[in-house]
């Protein structure tokens, strides 16, 4: 090899090099893209749609605690006469189940996960991010932490509230607290769980909220209640696996618990939280690993 070709070969190393040193890490460049994308997602237009449906269980809550004070539902135990157990507990698991895991986390999810990646490509501001000096899965990334504490910092003070609002009217709330604190550990991990989801989704498919609302929608309603291991391939079928683990265990959960026992099993909370954590872990790293090596083409 000549000289000349040397001293370029040389020239070359020492730019790669340069830029090597001058990149920061992932888990770096995955905090700054964090930093800027929260206050956005904190501001959008998905943010009031978010604080709308987070804010259903708490209009619902205060209606029953109205019904209550009026004595047309008697959180005692009774409704109007019949043998039926309706206490405060009893109504808070349901809710729990009914409007925050089978709706309100999947929903969020949906329109946030799928919006990580998507949203940048239809506002065609994809390639500022991409032409920055860090990696495109720090990205992705940094984004998902952002709806985690985004949706996390709406879902859960609702929750909260409903528990306040609805537990007392029939209810010890030091005795009920500990399944509010496994709860929120709950939705917090649906909302991790059903993020990563759709991230890959967002990262994937061109168009990802009409496949996410199908998912939601179509194949998880289905796939929990047809019989045979479909219900395996679904998200719900491991959370509400973990649902009769969180309530309270009281005489007043028959309710909740005739209603569970028509869509799920019993599989072990062991076995419920490994494969949500296998979910989570490989669909994340599937996102980011698309986001690294697709070539987004962005339209005129």
């Amino acid at each position: 090899m000549n000289e000349g070709a040397q001293e370029s070969v040389d020239g070359q190393d020492a730019h790669a090099a340069r830029n090597r040193v001058g990149r920061p890490g992932f888990l770096t460049s995955s905090v700054r893209v964090f930093d800027f994308t929260l206050s956005e997602m904190l501001w959008s237009r998905r943010t009031i749609f978010m604080a709308l449906v987070a804010g259903g269980p708490v209009a619902l809550a205060l209606l029953l605690r109205a019904f209550a004070s009026f004595a047309w539902l008697d959180f005692e135990g009774r409704v109007d006469g019949s043998s039926l157990e309706v206490t405060g507990p009893a109504i808070f698991g349901l809710m729990i189940w009914a409007f925050y895991l089978r709706f309100t986390v999947p929903v969020l999810g949906v329109f946030y996960g799928t919006a990580l990646i998507a949203d940048e490509v239809e506002d065609k501001t994809l390639t500022y991010l991409f032409t920055r000096p860090i990696s495109r899965g720090a990205v992705l990334f940094g984004k998902y932490l952002a709806y985690l504490v985004c949706t996390n910092l709406v879902v859960l003070p609702s929750v909260v509230l409903v528990f306040f609002i609805v537990v007392p009217m029939s209810g010890n709330i030091g005795a009920s607290f500990p399944s509010l604190v496994v709860d929120l550990g709950l939705l917090g991990l649906g909302i991790a769980v059903y993020g990563s989801i759709f991230a890959l989704i967002g990262a994937w498919f061109k168009h990802p909220l009409l496949t996410g609302l199908v998912f939601v929608f179509g194949w998880e309603p289905i796939g929990t209640v047809v019989p045979g291991y479909m219900k395996n391939l679904t998200v719900a079928y491991y959370l509400q696996g973990l649902v009769p683990h969180a309530m309270p265990q009281d005489g007043s959960m028959g309710m909740v618990r005739t209603v569970l026992q028509a869509f799920q099993a019993a599989p072990s909370i062991s076995f419920n939280l490994f494969w949500l954590s296998v979910i989570l872990v490989v669909t994340l790293l599937g996102a980011t690993r698309i986001v690294a090596n697709k070539e987004y083409v962005l339209e005129q």
